[in-house]
């Protein structure tokens, strides 16, 4: 198992684990598939703050991930597997026939020289990408687009997997790693197999200067502060928030509300996510 404990030298130690990277073939990423990235501290483009307790940590360039796969009918080779800062599974360098490099995301068992191809006729293996409508009822995939052509957005994280329930009418019903049964077209492209590292989901941090490594600043209760700063604050000692329900900042419903408002695509969804999964 890639997850590895550490000598307990130090409290913070005592309690983290991290990973042994002995998948990692390649420690320096292809310079021609890197971008830069630019820190925002959470901040939109007018410097307000948009999303709260970001800021600082480790300096990081963005991977380029072909989300597409459209070297339709281009095989090409597995030529290592790199960690990808940004990103909670790994990523493995494909080296295509006609010269061509790109980043995809590793599934289970991916090893150096493994031949991967997207296609519509393609062979059902992992890492090989088809149309939804090429694959039999059951299979396991990951990299599932929601429109086609527009590149993967479904099942990326590690250990994510989708499963093709039924096909009807152009459209097929997936059921997604949170329980949610959802609909998308036939023609919409997804990668054979599960997304690699599902160990990530054991990691223990052990200490708060990792999340800060990360850009995860301090998060406050809001019980903790004054009834000016919060909705949760005041009250003498360990007082109870004094309401049916924890509320945001701004006096939203902070479990239980739904948030998805779109209704254009509300026919897509057959089934909501399960209860007790966020």
């Amino acid at each position: 198992m890639p997850v590895r404990s550490f000598r307990p030298t130090s409290p913070g130690r005592r309690g983290a684990t991290g990973f042994s990277f002995e998948e990692i073939t390649k420690s320096s990423p292809e310079k021609k598939l890197l971008a830069p990235k630019k820190q925002r501290a959470g901040r939109s483009n007018t410097g307000s703050i948009t999303i709260r307790h970001r800021g600082g940590g480790a300096k990081r360039k963005i991977r380029i991930i072909d989300f597409k796969r459209d070297k339709a009918g281009v095989p090409g080779k597995i030529a290592a597997i790199e960690y990808d800062p940004g990103r909670s599974a790994r990523i493995a360098l494909v080296h295509y026939v006609d010269g061509d490099k790109r980043y995809i995301v590793a599934p289970t068992g991916t090893t150096i020289g493994q031949a991967v191809i997207a296609g519509p006729a393609v062979p059902i293996a992992s890492g090989n990408t088809l149309p939804l409508s090429a694959l039999p009822l059951g299979t396991t995939v990951h990299n599932v687009e929601m429109q086609p052509g527009r590149g993967a957005q479904m099942g990326r994280a590690a250990g994510a997997s989708i499963q093709l329930m039924a096909k009807d009418g152009g459209r097929a019903l997936l059921r997604l790693p949170s329980g949610e049964m959802r609909y998308v077209l036939e023609t919409c492209q997804a990668t054979v197999g599960t997304v690699g590292n599902a160990e990530h989901a054991l990691l223990k941090l052990g200490k708060a200067g990792r999340n800060r490594h990360r850009g995860r600043r301090p998060q406050v209760r809001g019980s903790a502060m004054n009834p000016v700063d919060h909705p949760h604050g005041g009250g003498e000692g360990k007082a109870s928030i004094g309401m049916p329900g924890p509320k945001t900042p701004w006096g939203k419903p902070a479990l239980g509300y739904r948030t998805r408002n779109n209704k254009r695509t509300d026919a897509m969804v057959q089934r909501r996510r399960s209860r007790g999964r966020r």
